[in-house]
């Protein structure tokens, strides 16, 4: 298993950060790849994702540690992921969002096609990065 963690800092209170990574339905807006979201019942999220110009379903069980500010997800079938965002309070108007994210690089390039080795892991890094910067924009236009 590969690990990446990245955070970025953003211009809004940590509720609305919070509340705004909660509303699955508008992942489609700053998550790339991602083409329609909806909540399930149960803590459950489906995705429909596109990828190496093929569209693939996945689905993921979605857990919350309110009090601590985590949200953590998991990939109910393949590929398997985990991961999680910890939204921490910087001061009253800005927060830092910590993704992170736990994969196995054989799997990923197996599904979602790509390069190998170190070239994979610096695609999987400007992915979730360019994914980061765009909730930034998103979360700040209100």
């Amino acid at each position: 298993m590969s690990t990446l963690e990245l955070h970025i800092d953003v211009g809004v209170p940590a509720d609305t950060a919070w509340e705004t990574l909660h509303q699955v339905e508008t992942y489609p807006r700053f998550v790339d790849g991602v083409r329609g979201a909806r909540t399930e019942a149960g803590g459950r999220a489906h995705l429909e994702v596109e990828a190496s110009g093929g569209a693939r379903e996945v689905e993921a069980e979605v857990t919350d540690r309110r009090g601590e500010r985590v949200m953590e997800w998991l990939t109910t079938g393949t590929p398997e992921l985990t991961g999680s965002f910890t939204v921490q309070p910087i001061d009253r108007d800005h927060t830092r969002i910590q993704a992170r994210v736990e994969y196995d690089p054989d799997t990923v390039r197996d599904i979602f096609g790509g390069p190998k080795g170190f070239a994979q892991t610096n695609a999987i890094e400007r992915l979730v990065r360019g994914d980061l910067d765009h909730f930034k924009e998103y979360v700040e236009r209100g």
